[in-house]
């Protein structure tokens, strides 16, 4: 994978962190940050169009709200702002619930695996976990956060992010295990 031409050579050499380096385009940093910040959107809300939508909404008001980003963890304020967005919404939506989905939206994901059928429990197992226990495990698991780095985007304990994710990974354990199919024995 070759570096991405829009970042100085600075933050290549880091991966993106350059807190500590020279000043780079806001825009840059949002840029090389958008990877990440679509799955945590995803795993927020379940759904490919929400999550663009909320994507879409965490960098507005990002570049809307430049002047308040005071230089420190730029990744654990942009992940800040999108959950506060995606709270914001989910509150206006259960003051104001205007449609139910009949959750579809799960279908809508593609992973490739060499068992269909695995994919499919393990994606299921995940969204039926309660929201704050599948945003730490995704934000941990599947990209690779320290704890601390959760727990200050999340602005919760960094115990409460070890709890809940020692919570999601015993939920997902027990929702696999209750899913799995016991393979049938060839007659004799």
């Amino acid at each position: 994978m070759s570096p991405s031409p829009d970042l100085p050579n600075s933050e290549r050499a880091t991966g993106g962190e350059t807190e500590n380096l020279a000043p780079v385009a806001f825009e840059a940093r949002i840029l090389a940050l958008l990877p990440q910040l679509r799955r945590y959107s995803r795993s927020l809300t379940r759904s490919d169009t929400e999550s663009e939508d909320l994507l879409q909404d965490c960098v507005e008001k990002a570049l809307l709200s430049r002047s308040q980003w005071r230089g420190t963890n730029f990744r654990a304020w942009a992940y800040r702002i999108m959950t506060n967005l995606h709270l914001n919404a989910r509150r206006f939506r259960i003051r104001h619930p205007s449609a139910i989905t009949d959750g579809s939206e799960i279908e809508d994901l593609a992973m490739t695996s060499a068992d269909p059928l695995e994919s499919r429990r393990l994606m299921q197992s995940l969204a039926s976990l309660p929201a704050e226990f599948r945003v730490v495990l995704t934000l941990v698991v599947v990209e690779g956060y320290a704890y601390q780095e959760v727990a200050e985007m999340l602005d919760i304990p960094i115990g409460t992010v070890m709890s809940r994710l020692s919570r999601a990974r015993h939920a997902l354990r027990e929702k696999m295990r209750e899913a799995n199919i016991i393979p049938l024995r060839r007659p004799r």
